[in-house]
Parts: C-alpha cells; sequence; structure tokens
C-alpha cells in the first residue's frame, strides 16, 4: 500500500494535517489551488540554500498566513530581516491580499526525510558518490535516534548507460502502519547524466510512544 500511492497523502487527516488551510467554493477553490502552487514553487525557488522542509499556507479573509520550516532561518530572514520583507512584498502583489510569513526553525534536520533527501541530492549534484551519500544520510539519521531509515534513488546512477534503484536501509520501517509515524521527502538532482529521484522515509516510532516521551519531558 505504501508503494503505490504517496505516502503523505496515505495519511493525511488521519496522522498528518493538511498542508493548505482554507475552504472555497467554485472556480475560486482552482484559484486558490493555483495561487497555493505559485507560493510554494517561488518560495523552494528563491530559498533553494535554506533547507525548507515543508510549506503550510492558511487563508482568512482578511490575510493569509504562509509558515515556512527551515533548517537555516537565516538565510530566509536575510540581513536585519530585509530579505523577509522584500518576499512579503512579492507575495503580496502575487496574492493581491496581505501576507503574513512565518518562519519555523527544525531543530533536528536529519531526522527530517525532506532534508534528509535534499541533502543526497545536493551531494549528487557535486558530483559525490551516491553510496557514499545514502550511507552517510542513513548512518546520521539513525545517530540522532531514529527507529529506522530508508534512502532510495534512481535514475543514471554514476552515469551508467541504463538507470537503476539502488537503496541503502537500517532498522525498520514499516510503511503501511497508520499508528507509526513514518516521515517521508522526495527531491531531484540535477545531474550531468539526468535527473536522479531520492526518496526518503524516516521511522520515528508508534505515536503513543512519542506522546508517553513528551508527557515524560
Amino acid at each position: 500500500m505504501g508503494q503505490k500511492i504517496n505516502p503523505l497523502g496515505f495519511r493525511i487527516g488521519i496522522t498528518e494535517p493538511h498542508r493548505s488551510t482554507w475552504f472555497a467554493r467554485g472556480v475560486s477553490y482552482g484559484d486558490n489551488v493555483a495561487n497555493d502552487y505559485k507560493i510554494r514553487t517561488y518560495l523552494r525557488k528563491r530559498f533553494k540554500a535554506a533547507a525548507i522542509e515543508k510549506i503550510h499556507v492558511e487563508r482568512k479573509v482578511e490575510r493569509i498566513t504562509v509558515t515556512l520550516f527551515s533548517g537555516r532561518p537565516g538565510v530566509i530572514i536575510g540581513k536585519r530581516g530585509a530579505e523577509i520583507d522584500n518576499v512579503t512584498k512579492y507575495l503580496e502583489h502575487l496574492t493581491e491580499q496581505k501576507v503574513k510569513v512565518n518562519i519555523i526553525e527544525v531543530r533536528k534536520p536529519d531526522l527530517s526525510a525532506q532534508l534528509v533527501a535534499q541533502s543526497v541530492a545536493e551531494q549528487l549534484e557535486r558530483r559525490g558518490s551516491f553510496r557514499r551519500a545514502m550511507k552517510r544520510g542513513v548512518e546520521n539519521t539513525m545517530r540522532e535516534g531514529a527507529k529506522g531509515c530508508i534512502v532510495r534513488i534512481s535514475g543514471r546512477l554514476g552515469g551508467a548507460e541504463i538507470a537503476r534503484s539502488e537503496k541503502e536501509s537500517e532498522g525498520s520501517v514499516p510503511m503501511n502502519q497508520l499508528h507509526t509515524k513514518i516521515d517521508y521527502g522526495y527531491a531531484t538532482a540535477m545531474t550531468t547524466y539526468g535527473i536522479i529521484g531520492v526518496r526518503t522515509w524516516i521511522n520515528h516510532g508508534r505515536y503513543r510512544d512519542l506522546k508517553k516521551e513528551e508527557g515524560n519531558l
């Protein structure tokens, strides 16, 4: 089941919250979806070096609130907040509404599947060894306390003529269990031989165990 549909789509509404929070009817629904796509595409392109994990968009009558989860928030803020001010002005021009931009720092980037996938993709773009990149990503994640991690890459690996897939894994990652917190991330590496896709799954443990740990802190 976990291999046949998007792992996040499989869990949305059950254990994962929606990335966009708003309500619309008729034509305005399609306009909002297109607007959300433009916002996310612009932010990911402008702050490629900021290690953005995910972007939440919340729409209300009077304002749009965009929340960025980033491993390097200083890149987004800029000197004396100049960068964030410019971005806010551009988004207001793009959406023709008032926009508020919030930034939340990702404390442990090695436990974020999206950031691990982006890190592996960056190493591939710098022509690093794909096996070393995968192994390093899995080892760093397990060192931070994850229950399991899988990194799978697909494409013309090492400049081979025929595309193939390679996988590096450690621990347990039950992809079809909804009572287990499985984080998923996807990134692409633009290499001289073509595009290489990187997918990452990280097992954080059962939700009830995570709640117990939070209660004991």
